[in-house]
């Protein structure tokens, strides 16, 4: 069971316990969660519910780090991006967001080199899976949603050279 203050997972969002509620609803006890992201939302969860699972370790966030230059970009044609992404974006897999992020990065960058605006569904997946991401890895790395991005870009230009 967890405690308040502990962080969960939450489908993809990494939330926060500021409570439980004992008998809140059917006479079940539930987590009262609130989403890093935006604290002014609060879910209630049944505590013994599969929604929540435990935070990754600072192990985890460090291996998904470095295993970043080695993952592969979706190869898949214009009509079936977008129900990949959304796919993607529902497993509990760290390393799919990462694949999003890889494929809308590389996706604009090609449009912007060749003079074409971003396309708005690889920016809009790219800015969904760089949150989840981010707010995934800066907790267990103890650093703020900035301090975190910076860090990865950090590591993936140290190991270009």
């Amino acid at each position: 069971m967890y405690k308040i203050n502990d962080y969960v997972i939450y489908k993809r969002d990494v939330c926060i316990i500021n409570s439980i509620k004992e008998k809140f609803m059917k006479n079940e006890d539930y987590y009262c969660i609130s989403p890093i992201s935006d604290k002014s939302l609060t879910i209630n969860v049944p505590v013994n519910s599969n929604l929540l699972r435990d935070m990754i370790s600072k192990e985890r966030a460090l291996e998904i780090i470095s295993n970043i230059p080695s993952i592969e970009a979706i190869d898949s044609n214009d009509k079936s991006l977008e129900n990949i992404y959304k796919e993607l974006l529902n497993t509990e897999d760290e390393l799919d967001l990462v694949r999003i992020i890889k494929t809308t990065y590389l996706r604009n960058k090609d449009r912007v080199d060749h003079g074409k605006k971003i396309g708005d569904k690889d920016d809009t997946y790219f800015k969904k899976a760089e949150s989840c991401l981010y707010n995934l890895l800066r907790i267990p790395l103890n650093m703020s949603y900035d301090e975190c991005k910076n860090f990865i870009i950090e590591s993936l230009s140290n190991n270009k050279e």
